[in-house]
């Protein structure tokens, strides 16, 4: 190991050699037996007949893009020689490729490779409508714009997420190697990015000393992650690539470890970290087609990531580039947990399904924000709530930022808005984020101001609504702040009950709730079912206790003020204040909606007993605006 490092270029990120080379023992198999056991109940091992049937979709799919891609060299009067010879080829990447796909997760990540005559265009007009009329595809929507364009659909009863690359040969033999870096020459940055998803996963699975070992060690981090909230590329904890990296990582370090050991020492490395050191599974490499790789000795961006994990294959990438300082904190935070439950178990004083219970979120803090996104119809709000969602990290990025904060933690799962809302909003969606404050100094109350960021946060989101031309009337953002025993005005009936009680033991009703569920524009992983229908009811008679008044534009500065003693002041925890804002505000400048002014509208909710309110926000209830507001939110 030293010897290794002493010869790596300087300045060079050293890998270590595995740190142990042990035979697994009879425990160590004994514990990796119970750990799968464990793992059974919720559903995520896939059984023969889903198998075959994804592989004979993706066949079926083969087969079709070749048709498609010969007729095309014939519309463009390609010789007959050619023709009869361009291939194409379909490529699987991410957990179907890794082999870790769930039983019940019907989603499959592939890849169109095409000859150097098929063009971007091609792939999202004509094949687009070559797909629209067969029987077999149902839900078809094109992402033309998105980091990675792409085309989703269901093909058979299988959901579809399909890039596109064309390369720069005029054909596509069957026995493509997509690893040889030669075949990223004279490619735009799109497909570049399309062809990346295969090709690291390739070198995740080339890298790994045992294959059967890193599925199973993969397979139980992927349900801890989703069980306790942080498996949520979008909401700035780890995605499955970043997460199947980690594990690759400590099968490295353990090459002949077994999954139960794995486990364990995934937590041991991970809480101990020294972040942002970055997690490489190789050295990086230089290429002669001299692309843009992760480096923060040359690039000044690339040292502002927080934790990063570089791809393996060229061009090497931070895979976590959304991560931030509150869901690094959340995750090591896990990991330190994972830790103490793994070494309980490998000592005999625990068992392996009290790794996998579910994160008390709705406990956890004393400190909430409620963001809303509605829209008025089902397909406004399936569009609104994708593009929310993407944005979430830049407003926990946000209040980061606030001097007073200190964790702003997002429970990646959404939940349907109430009864009530739906009368008044329409197609609700609704997040939840958990505040830490910093404890103040002296026993003086402290006002936070957190109007700045939900503003700008507001305002990123309506401006990619309009540049992408998905602002629609009715469409709102909503954020309200709440203490944790307000939560049951917001939540659907039962849930912080089913929170506080539920145990291992009651997973099996719950496998649903393991899927990944993708947006238009991203993915996010919950612990529990991701209920669209907002018309499932809840609390709504208590929500209508909640007042709602109208504030002038001239206050809006103090919008998101809150009030509360801090630690060293003798109120107790039930007598602290604090005035709770809900802001409706409209687009900025230069976002419109048809049929509807940029006016900004804003008003407040307060969910307190009105003798405990504190602050100056309330205006004259008789200036209040009619009910029914329209404003865009984001999807």
């Amino acid at each position: 190991s030293t010897s290794r490092q002493q010869n790596q270029p300087q300045g060079h990120y050293g890998l270590t050699s595995p740190i142990s080379l042990a035979p697994p023992s009879d425990k160590d198999h004994i514990h990796t037996q119970k750990l799968i056991e464990a793992m059974k109940p919720f559903g995520v091992f896939e059984d023969q007949e889903e198998l075959y049937h994804r592989t004979t979709v993706l066949g079926k799919l083969n087969n079709f893009v070749r048709e498609w891609i010969s007729e095309l060299a014939e519309s463009k009067n390609l010789p007959p020689s050619i023709t009869e010879q361009v291939g194409g080829k379909i490529f699987t990447f991410g957990s179907y490729r890794l082999g870790v796909h769930t039983k019940g997760s019907s989603d499959i990540d592939a890849l169109c490779v095409a000859p150097s005559h098929v063009e971007r265009s091609d792939f999202f007009q004509s094949f687009f409508e070559k797909l629209k009329n067969q029987e077999e595809v149902k839900n078809l929507r094109a992402i033309e714009d998105a980091y990675v364009p792409v085309i989703k659909f269901e093909f058979d009863g299988i959901e579809i997420d399909l890039v596109f690359a064309k390369l720069s040969l005029p054909t596509v033999s069957d026995d493509l190697d997509l690893r040889d870096d030669s075949c990223l020459k004279s490619l735009d940055i799109r497909c570049i990015r399309s062809l990346n998803g295969s090709r690291v996963t390739d070198e995740i699975l080339r890298l790994v000393p045992n294959l059967e070992n890193f599925r199973l060690t993969l397979r139980a981090v992927k349900l801890w992650a989703k069980r306790r909230g942080v498996y949520s590329n979008i909401m700035g904890f780890l995605g499955g690539v970043s997460w199947a990296m980690l594990v690759a990582r400590i099968c490295q370090l353990y090459p002949n470890a077994l999954a139960s050991t794995l486990v364990n020492k995934f937590f041991l490395i991970f809480s101990k970290w020294d972040w942002p050191k970055p997690v490489l599974l190789k050295r990086l490499e230089e290429s002669f087609l001299n692309l843009p790789v992760w480096d923060p000795r040359v690039n000044p961006s690339d040292r502002y990531h927080v934790m990063p994990i570089i791809t393996p294959a060229y061009p090497q990438q931070n895979s976590t580039y959304n991560v931030s300082v509150s869901t690094r904190a959340v995750m090591v935070e896990e990991f330190q947990r994972g830790l103490e439950v793994t070494d309980e178990i490998l000592k005999g004083k625990s068992d392996w399904p009290k790794l996998f219970e579910p994160l008390n979120f709705f406990q956890k803090y004393k400190h909430y924000i409620v963001l809303t996104a509605s829209a008025f119809t089902e397909e406004h709000h399936l569009n609104w709530i994708g593009l929310v969602e993407s944005k979430i990290r830049v407003l926990v990025g946000n209040l980061e930022r606030n001097e007073f904060i200190t964790i702003a933690h997002v429970q990646p799962q959404s939940f349907p808005g109430n009864e009530v809302l739906y009368k008044q909003s329409g197609f609700v969606s609704m997040w939840f984020l958990g505040l830490v404050f910093k404890k103040a100094e002296s026993a003086v109350k402290t006002n936070v101001d957190l109007t700045h960021g939900i503003q700008s946060f507001t305002d990123t989101v309506y401006r990619q609504a309009s540049a992408l031309n998905i602002l629609k009337e009715g469409m709102k953002i909503e954020a309200t702040y709440v203490k944790r025993k307000q939560l049951h005005y917001f939540l659907p009936a039962g849930t912080l009950q089913k929170r506080k009680k539920q145990r291992v033991s009651d997973i099996s009703q719950n496998n649903s709730g393991l899927q990944c569920k993708r947006s238009s524009l991203g993915e996010s992983c919950s612990d529990g079912s991701k209920d669209r229908d907002s018309r499932t009811p809840s609390n709504s008679s208590s929500l209508n206790k909640i007042s709602k008044l109208d504030i002038s534009t001239a206050e809006t500065e103090r919008l998101f003020l809150i009030s509360w003693p801090n630690s060293k002041s003798q109120v107790s925890p039930t007598e602290m204040e604090a005035t709770v804002a809900l802001r409706t505000p409209g687009p900025p400048t230069g976002c419109t909606i048809p049929g509807y002014d940029t006016v900004c509208q804003l008003r407040t909710c307060f969910v307190q007993e009105q003798h405990k309110l504190s602050g100056t926000l309330i205006t004259d209830p008789r200036s209040a605006s009619p009910k029914q507001h329209y404003s865009p939110s984001s999807k």
